[in-house]
């Protein structure tokens, strides 16, 4: 038996749901199936030790137009969800760049020219390095690491590890002497060389799940359609009336996979290798319970060398008054450490910002050991039609031109609901 008038989508995270999303948004009849009970993926609210939180302290930026449509689609007000700033960088007493309100491309040269904590030289070597990029068409030929991109210009040690470096490892999630410098290049071009929004910070005030995720489950059954929680898919069986999820279930015509790659092999084995070439990146969140009175002198700021990268005060963003959220994106020396003396360093790298902090009376530290694909010099990603007919493929690791990020999976959900529709009208 098939089920003529609905696409299968499995997974509900980012890619999942907003595939689903742009299907219903098209007239389609979309069923989401979601092994877990929380949606998002790898970007999902959690808990754990008395707190309500998520199982990492992502962010967003004013480039991710899709996520951005999407959210506003589903009802999921950006205005009233997302804290929007001007791009602030700050490690304290070490560097500080701020975007001022101007006009593209002023606002960048602005943002170098005053930063703080690098000389003349450096600023102009920044200036340069931007210059060049944007003369190249933002094209690295041949692509090459980062690390070895900005070797090749000459960027001055200090301004690398102060700038390019911490920039590199938040939006790749992949250390520089690894990462692409042409997926670099993408994303300057996308924020700090296009129009002054695009650079913006936008910092959730709600859960991860309550941003899009479960707005867009809510708006795909307004639809019509249905959304599966906790219950997880066998092996796909293909069918002359399309794909089985389940013995004994109708089949679809064609089902939007949206699942982490990893889980790929178990529900199609022809796709192990897809997904071969991956390496996996993690990313560790520490969360801190202190006083209700303490706070961090802005909603986000770094740690030059320190354990961890990005410290975030969840009472201004959300609410959630004296949690604070440390962030450790990619591999390092991190992960030697056990989680009782990752919270004890982390402790100590805040009360070095705020003299006489006590201990804080919650810890909760949650490791995505697999947070993303190594975003590395070359690497082969599938296209979204990779598998076989009535399959389509969507995620963050889909080919595409940005790394690992809630955009990414974002566009890779729509362009793969433009796949499906295509698909069923065949």
């Amino acid at each position: 038996m098939r089920v003529t008038d609905r696409i299968a989508v499995i997974g509900a995270g980012w890619a999942g749901m907003a595939a689903a999303v742009e299907l219903a948004s098209r007239g389609r009849t979309v069923d989401v199936y979601e092994a877990s009970r929380t949606l998002g993926g790898r970007a999902r609210a959690a808990e754990g030790s008395g707190l309500a939180v998520d199982n990492g302290q992502h962010i967003l930026i004013g480039a991710y137009r899709d996520s951005l449509r999407l959210m506003r689609t589903v009802g999921a007000d950006p205005d009233r969800l997302l804290l929007r700033t001007p791009l602030h960088l700050e490690f304290p007493g070490e560097f500080r760049l701020s975007a001022p309100r101007l006009p593209a491309p002023f606002h960048t040269a602005a943002a170098l020219l005053g930063a703080h904590g690098i000389d003349w030289r450096e600023k102009w070597a920044a200036i340069r390095l931007m210059r060049g990029l944007q003369a190249a068409g933002f094209r690295v030929e041949p692509d090459c690491t980062v690390a070895a991109w900005l070797e090749r210009h000459a960027v001055p040690s200090r301004q690398r590890r102060l700038l390019w470096e911490p920039l590199c490892v938040a939006a790749l999630n992949t250390p520089a002497e690894l990462a692409s410098a042409q997926v670099m290049a993408n994303v300057l071009r996308d924020s700090l060389a296009a129009n002054r929004e695009a650079s913006d910070l936008l910092l959730p005030r709600a859960d991860l799940s309550t941003l899009f995720p479960e707005p867009a489950a809510r708006f795909v059954e307004s639809r019509g359609g249905r959304v599966f929680r906790g219950g997880r898919i066998g092996p796909l069986t293909q069918t002359t009336d399309g794909w089985q999820l389940a013995p004994e279930q109708p089949a679809y015509p064609v089902v939007v996979l949206a699942v982490a790659p990893y889980h790929l092999p178990a529900l199609l084995p022809t796709l192990a290798d897809a997904v071969a070439p991956f390496v996996w990146e993690p990313i560790v969140t520490t969360y801190l319970a202190y006083p209700a009175g303490v706070r961090l002198p802005r909603p986000m700021l770094g740690v030059a060398d320190g354990v961890a990268q990005w410290l975030f005060d969840r009472g201004t963003l959300c609410g959630q008054q004296g949690v604070l959220a440390a962030v450790i994106s990619a591999r390092g020396r991190h992960l030697a450490l056990s989680v009782e003396e990752l919270e004890r360093r982390i402790h100590g790298e805040i009360a070095a910002l705020l003299p006489g902090l006590p201990a804080p009376g919650r810890t909760l530290t949650i490791t995505e050991k697999r947070a993303s694909f190594s975003c590395t010099p070359g690497l082969r990603r599938p296209t979204a039609t990779a598998g076989p007919a009535g399959i389509v493929l969507a995620g963050d690791y889909v080919a595409g031109e940005y790394p690992a990020t809630l955009e990414g999976a974002v566009r890779s959900g729509i362009a793969a609901a433009r796949l499906a529709e295509q698909a069923t009208r065949r």
